[in-house]
Order: C-alpha cells, then structure tokens, then sequence
C-alpha cells in the first residue's frame, strides 16, 4: 500500500462527512435562529411542523424548490444566475484545512490526521476562500438591474474588505504567537499550554467580531437592511437562487465558529489552562469524543452569534465604517505591535499581559485624541418639554 493512501481516504471520509454535516447544520441553524429570535422576543417559534417543529426545515425546502424561479427584465442573465454559486461555493470549500480531532492511530502503527488536507499553508487558504464571498453579493448586486440590490452589494462589498483588515491583523497575532501556518500545530501548542483565548483575549474579540462581519451577520448587516434597502442585494432573487444566498450565509457561520475554535478555544482540549487534557492520538473511541466536543463548541458559538443578532440594534452604515476604519485597524495594529515584542522577547507565556496592557493603554489615550462631532446628538422637537429646540431655551433663558 502506498504510504499516501490511509490519509487519503481519511481525507475524502473527513471531506464527505463534514460536508453534508455543513448542509445539514445551514438547515437547522436556520430553525434555531427562528426559535432563539422567538426566546427573545418572548414569543412561540415554528412548532407545528413536525414534533417541536423539527420538521420545519425540511418544509421550507420543499416550498423553496416549488416556488417560481422569476428573472426580472434587464438582468445580466449570466451573473444573475451565478452570483448565488459565488456565494455559497467558498463558503463549502474552506472548511477542509480545520482539524476536526486529533491523530487515528492504525492497526499498522501509523496515524492519520482527521481534516481534509493538512496543508502548509492552511490558514492563508481559508482567509482566501472565505474572501471570496464577496463576489457573489457584489455581482448579484450589479447583475440584478436594481437600485436597492446595487447599493446592497456595494455596501456588502465595502464591509467586507473594510473588516477582512482587522481580521488579517488578529490572525497575523496568532500565527506570530504560534509561529506555523499548519492548523493541527496551532491546536497542539494550545493543548500543550494555554488556550489562546486566555492568551490573546482582544485578539479573540476583535476576530469574532470580524467573522460576524464576514458573514453579514446583524448588526453588521446594512446591505440587507430592510429599513433602507428592501432585502439589499438579493431583492430580486427566488427560489433555490435565494435560498443560496442564504446556505452561503450559514455554512459560513459554521466554518466561521470551526476556525474560532481552532484558533482560540483549543480545538478539543477541555483544559484552557496548563494541565491535564485530551491526547492527541489515539483510537476510534477518542477521535469521536475530540470530534464531539469541536461541534459542542462550534455550536456554541453559534448560538452566540444568534443571541447577539437579536439583541443588538443594527448600526448606520458610517457608524459601521468608523468602527473598522478608526476602531477596530488601528487596535488590531497595536495588538499586533504588542505581540510582535513579546514573541521577540521570549515572552509568549505573557501575552496575556500584553493585551491587558493595550487596553489599558486605549483608555488612556482614547480621550486625548480629536474627537468627530456626535452624529448622534438629539434634535429639538418645537414645543416639547422633553427635547426643546435651541431657540426655546434661549427664550426660557432670557
């Protein structure tokens, strides 16, 4: 047998597997999301398709296939019809450089690893692919011959490479940290030691910040903002052509948590702390209990995301840009300064330190700097005891 082929196989049982773990999750997120929405609004969720509305998904596909598939007048047919495939192809392709548990040992004393490609360069290929999502919203945008679809792609756009900066930066403090592009390293050094979630806790938000953003995920989804936009760039899209906007989406979110897990939450390691914690090799028993607690965590965080969608307000568009632009680069350059030191100092077992230190060092020197004027602040309403304008409390006053 050549010594290529066990982790060939491996590879393409991790690929199939996880792929149709990918489809299957899109569908049912979308069910969680609509009963989380509804434990928020305090109110009942899909609960009569199926026992506890299970069946609701399944539903929803059907009436998705079934439903006519409209092309309006104008459209730039070819673009139209790809832009959904643009969306959602990235987004099933990124998730095979993730390790999802550790090392099968075999019966022949060899191990293979459990991901769909162990490549060097793992990292650089997912920011790569996850980046190309945004072709598929800005030609659906343009293809669409619409105004509010135009203006939701070129938003979509503009937020997407605003936000991919800070993310690069946030990546560029893990992978110094780590010093190696491979991901199953990056989870070995986090089993050996500390959770990088402990170690580089800013580094962890501003990431997860990021892919919320990535995903167009609320509040940072302006470019299907209903309020101004309609439905943004996929206005004029139905049926399955709309549905992919959306499996993109999700499929998205679910890689998205996969990568934060690997990155900062140790993979399957159970100890965020040094001591004890799961092996990294072993046999089938163990690769089931590290892949069982990567999708725990991938759920988690998940949920989380959802949570904070219905929670928060939407932003405004140039309050979106600022957080990017003035907040989110310049913090991610200082962590990446800060980190950079005490990679070269031999410091790495501190870095928690270090960005105690940049937040501190934020609040010190956040209020010195020019400030904009509040775009926020509260207009006068003529005659209103709560908010009068500026010429009645000049009146009152003299």
């Amino acid at each position: 047998m050549p010594p290529w082929l066990p982790q060939f196989i491996t590879s393409m049982i991790v690929i199939f597997l996880v792929l149709h773990l990918a489809l299957g999750a899109a569908a049912y997120l979308i069910l969680l999301e609509r009963r989380i929405c509804a434990w928020v609004q305090d109110r009942c969720g899909p609960n009569r398709v199926g026992p506890m509305g299970l069946l609701q998904p399944i539903a929803d596909g059907v009436k998705l296939f079934l439903k006519e598939d409209f092309m309006p007048r104008g459209v730039d047919r070819v673009l139209f019809i790809l832009a959904p495939a643009f969306t959602a192809i990235p987004a099933l392709i990124g998730f095979v450089i993730i390790p999802w548990a550790g090392r099968l040992q075999l019966s022949n004393g060899e191990s293979v690893a459990i991901m769909g490609a162990n490549i060097n360069i793992g990292i650089v290929y997912l920011v790569a692919t996850a980046s190309l999502g945004v072709y598929g919203v800005g030609l659906g945008g343009w293809a669409s011959n619409n105004k509010y679809s135009f203006l939701g792609g070129l938003r979509a756009a503009a937020q997407m490479i605003s936000y991919e900066i800070p993310m690069g930066l946030s990546l560029l403090c893990v992978i110094l940290a780590a010093g190696t592009l491979l991901p199953m390293d990056i989870v070995q050094q986090q089993l050996d030691g500390q959770w990088n979630l402990i170690q580089l806790p800013l580094v962890a938000i501003l990431f997860f910040i990021c892919m919320l953003a990535e995903a167009n995920r609320a509040p940072f989804d302006l470019a299907e903002a209903e309020q101004e936009l309609v439905g943004g760039w996929h206005t004029e899209y139905s049926s399955m052509k709309w549905a992919l906007f959306f499996l993109g989406e999700y499929v998205h979110v679910f890689v998205g948590a996969a990568f934060f897990t690997m990155l900062f939450l140790g993979g399957w390691s159970l100890n965020p702390v040094t001591g004890w914690d799961l092996p990294l090799e072993g046999g089938l028993l163990l690769i089931l209990i590290q892949f069982s607690i990567v999708l725990g965590k991938v759920f988690l965080l998940v949920a989380l995301g959802m949570l904070i969608r219905w929670t928060l307000p939407r932003f405004r568009f140039d309050q979106l840009m600022k957080l990017a632009w003035e907040g989110m680069i310049p913090l991610g350059l200082l962590l990446l300064l800060v980190t950079s030191f005490f990679v070269f100092m031999g410091w790495t077992g501190w870095l928690w330190a270090g960005s105690l230190a940049s937040a501190l060092l934020v609040w010190l020197v956040l209020p010195l700097l020019p400030q904009h004027a509040n775009p926020n602040h509260r207009i006068g309403l003529l005659s209103s005891r709560f908010s009068p304008t500026e010429e009645e409390i000049g009146g009152i006053r003299h």
